[in-house]
């Protein structure tokens, strides 16, 4: 059984002119522990794709499966960073975010405590338990964001071009950073990047989309070994491939 499935996708926004069509027929499968980057151009579909995925958004036909079990709305099952810095809680600690979804769940004081600083601790950030956000960088809050996703334990992490508001330096440094969480983790990720150097550093296999409407156009599987040199032949080659099915020179 796949880890995650979906099985035919369709989504249609409803608008003054009628039905637009932002996904259509979508099918592909994820694996358990999978690194999965979801890529194409602006307007295939990308977020909404995701949204369905986390239950915001109800396909207007086709399903998701997650373990399975369709997924009919939000759930503990999914953990989600957004782009947006502005999704943290500025009056809560990044300790006291990342204890969130623990203490929606119901998980006593002391053991949320504890796995907050564990989660802090492995994105690098113990020593800023008590900070705010606004005390800390849009990298930094990123991290609490991916802590705060994985605390309560989601089968699979959904990432809406998490790094994409960074500067250049501090994004690379996020990548690798979210690779050595995954590999610590092995956490089920869709990440969704427009970014196609990123998503090859990144992902064990890439989706590429069509545009308008969304469908599934390729699938590129990567297959070299981690960590990724960018300036690899190798990595080139995987680069181009995918800037090939996007429609590039």
């Amino acid at each position: 059984m796949h880890h995650l499935e979906l099985r035919s996708i369709t989504f249609e926004y409803a608008t003054a002119d009628g039905p637009l069509t932002a996904l259509r027929e979508l099918s592909f499968a994820v694996e358990p522990s999978e690194f999965l980057c979801v890529v194409g151009q602006s307007g295939c579909g990308k977020t909404t794709l995701l949204n369905v995925v986390a239950g915001f958004l109800k396909p207007t036909r086709g399903a998701v499966l997650l373990g399975g079990k369709p997924v009919t709305g939000k759930g503990f099952d999914r953990g989600i960073v957004f782009q947006d810095f502005a999704q943290l809680f500025p009056w809560r600690t990044a300790q006291r975010n990342v204890e969130f979804g623990l203490e929606m769940k119901g998980v006593p004081r002391a053991e949320r405590e504890e796995v907050a600083l564990r989660f802090l601790r492995l994105v690098k950030l113990e020593k800023f338990a008590r900070s705010y956000p606004h005390e800390l960088s849009g990298g930094m809050q990123q991290r609490v964001a991916i802590a705060r996703a994985l605390a309560y334990n989601p089968a699979v992490l959904l990432m809406d071009e998490p790094f994409a508001a960074l500067d250049a330096l501090t994004r690379e440094e996020m990548q690798r950073l979210l690779v050595d969480v995954w590999r610590e983790t092995k956490k089920t990720v869709i990440y969704v990047t427009h970014n196609v150097a990123e998503a090859v550093y990144l992902a064990d296999r890439i989706v590429v989309l069509t545009p308008h409407p969304g469908t599934v156009k390729a699938q590129v599987r990567i297959a070299m070994p981690r960590p990724r040199d960018t300036l690899s032949v190798e990595f080139l080659e995987c680069q181009r491939e995918v800037v090939g099915h996007l429609g590039g020179r």
